[in-house]
């Protein structure tokens, strides 16, 4: 008995440790909370490409448009935190929503992790071809001697908010006609029905190349290599910037190591100059993104930043 005992204790030693499998051992799926062939879309559908690429497994992207997002949101929530689900989320996801909401069912930055910076997407201000104004100086003197209207994707949008935005830094006002999408407050603005709208590069850019609407900027802190000749609004309203950014996230109680590797794969794609200029070629400014405890910080400031514009306009736990 003493003999076999023996002999199993020394076939013990020569069994290798279980490891756990690296990850990723299967298939990851990517909640976008959009559907499917719009921007936020197909800039997902580059980054699952990417990943797939550099880490060899498939990322299957899953549509999960509604709610200002929060659908995708909560369902990523939900999702077990072992990086197998993660979500595009937007700064109204992780920045945005809530101030807007009463009471958001979920709370970004514990509930959802940042992984990694996607891309910041600028808005031009655009203005109807029969408004007297060429640039963002002759819109904001307009604007003080008589009454104008602007054209949003619905209350809360970026579109508003970057609105609103200009008027408190410009000292203007004018009056919001919100829309349920950017295509029909763009069909009013071409039409003369509203005057002035910011809307989102997808939209806008292919209206400016065929002259249909004037663009006097563009929101971003730096002028967009899709319209190098269109000046930053800023460069007139000093403390004037505004962008739609898109980040990668994960339930809150992902693992560290998981969040570091997706961190550096995604840094490594978007430092690439052929992905680069792919995304300067759709209008959306590549975002190289930064380590996750820096990703914290810069959603924490977005967050303070955009809650005061919301509570600028009414808008604070509207929803």
């Amino acid at each position: 008995m003493l003999r076999f005992g023996l002999a199993v204790l020394a076939a013990t030693l020569f069994i290798a440790p279980v490891q756990a499998d690296p990850y990723p051992s299967r298939a990851v799926t990517v909640l976008v909370p959009f559907a499917a062939g719009g921007g936020s879309d197909l800039l997902a559908r580059l980054v699952a490409q990417k990943l797939e690429e550099k880490l060899g497994k498939p990322f299957i992207i899953e549509n999960r448009p509604g709610a200002a997002t929060t659908l995708a949101a909560m369902q990523a929530v939900r999702a077990p935190p072992d990086g197998y689900t993660l979500m595009q989320a937007t700064s109204s996801t992780m920045a945005i929503n809530v101030s807007m909401h009463k009471k958001l069912p979920y709370e970004p930055l514990k509930d959802l992790v940042p992984v990694a910076l996607l891309s910041s997407s600028p808005f031009f201000l655009v203005v109807n071809n029969d408004l007297p104004v060429k640039t963002v100086a002759d819109l904001i003197a307009l604007a003080k001697q008589k009454p104008l209207n602007y054209g949003s994707a619905g209350p809360g949008s970026m579109h508003h908010l970057s609105t609103e935005l200009l008027e408190s830094l410009a000292g203007i006002q004018m009056t919001h006609v919100p829309y349920k999408a950017t295509p029909p407050a763009m069909n009013d603005l071409i039409a003369g029905h509203i005057q002035v709208l910011f809307g989102d590069t997808t939209s806008v850019l292919p209206m400016i190349k065929q002259g249909k609407v004037r663009a006097l900027g563009v929101t971003t802190a730096k002028r967009s290599p899709a319209e190098p000749d269109v000046p930053a609004v800023g460069e007139t309203v000093p403390g004037f910037e505004s962008a739609s950014w898109q980040m990668l996230v994960a339930p809150g109680a992902t693992p560290p190591e998981v969040i570091a590797l997706l961190n550096r794969t995604v840094h490594d794609a978007f430092s690439e100059p052929a992905t680069i200029a792919e995304l300067e070629r759709r209008g959306v400014g590549p975002a190289i993104t930064g380590p996750p405890d820096e990703l914290q910080g810069f959603v924490k400031k977005e967050t303070v930043r955009w809650r005061d514009v919301v509570r600028r306009a009414g808008l604070e736990g509207s929803q």
